[in-house]
């Protein structure tokens, strides 16, 4: 029960830090909030959640394929470490920008909100490969055994903490719309030296293993 606990806290944590960054899916969910209304915002931010689920899921199976065949098992730390030193650079060199890009805004009426939200989380190709990082980390820190409750926990955890930050922008955003740049940059270099502590920790893990 405890590896349960650790595993959903930590899960929660990766996937609430990887969607604070001003991006296409968190100012769409706040912009939609604002000229529709909050409900129509929550039901656009549960629309992403339920397809960050999906793609966590994806990427349990990915890793728990990989991890049933042991000859690939060292291949898969060091994907793992390869994914978290392209987030590490590219939160970076995404903080270092001083110019602010205008986000592009997709329209979204009440009617099919959930399923737009759906459809701009399918287009983030770099959900999988994250969560997959994710996943190894975790299985070789022993707090998911690819046993039911542990997958499922991994994937409330990462729908829940996607959904937590898109509320909040849903909620806040007129506050944080004037401040958007220096909390994207700041976010940003969080984002980036978390991405190094997690490669710190794969390469620690693959030297001995």
């Amino acid at each position: 029960m405890t590896h349960l606990l650790i595993l959903f806290f930590a899960t929660f944590s990766a996937a609430f830090m990887a969607t604070v960054p001003p991006g296409l899916l968190n100012m769409n969910a706040a912009k939609t909030s604002v000229k529709k209304g909050k409900l129509n915002g929550v039901i656009f931010s549960l629309g992403v959640s339920t397809m960050i689920m999906m793609q966590a899921y994806v990427s349990v199976l990915i890793s728990k394929f990989l991890f049933r065949n042991p000859e690939v098992i060292d291949w898969l730390l060091k994907i793992a470490l390869a994914i978290f030193a392209i987030f590490a650079v590219y939160f970076f060199i995404s903080a270092k920008k001083e110019s602010t890009h205008q986000m592009k805004m997709v329209k979204v009426s009440k009617k099919n909100s959930f399923f737009k939200g759906m459809l701009l989380a399918a287009l983030n190709l770099l959900t999988i490969p994250y969560y997959s990082g994710l996943n190894a980390m975790w299985n070789e820190a022993g707090w998911i055994k690819f046993e039911v409750w542990d997958i499922a926990t991994f994937i409330l955890a990462a729908g829940l903490g996607t959904f937590t930050v898109l509320y909040l922008y849903t909620v806040y955003f007129n506050k944080l719309e004037a401040r958007t740049h220096r909390f994207s940059k700041n976010s940003n270099y969080v984002l980036s030296a978390l991405m190094l502590v997690l490669l710190v920790i794969t390469l620690i893990r693959i030297m001995y293993k």
